[in-house]
């Protein structure tokens, strides 16, 4: 009965790390949600965020 009970938990231990290791066949993730928009490119977005005017209200940055 002790051995029983060493047993069971390391073998529920074991589906556990197989079930994860494995999550991603088991349970394939719907990407849709989390992809940019396909309007906006890269290039455009990064050149219109590095620009070198700062929004009106924002502190200076330090030298």
């Amino acid at each position: 009965m002790a051995l029983l009970a060493v047993l069971i938990p390391l073998l529920m231990l074991g589906v556990v790390l197989v079930l994860g290791r494995y999550e991603e066949l088991l349970l394939p993730q719907d990407d849709t949600g989390r992809r940019e928009p396909a309007g906006v490119p890269h290039t455009a977005a990064a050149t219109a965020t590095s620009s070198s005017h700062a929004p009106a209200g924002t502190p200076a940055s330090s030298p």
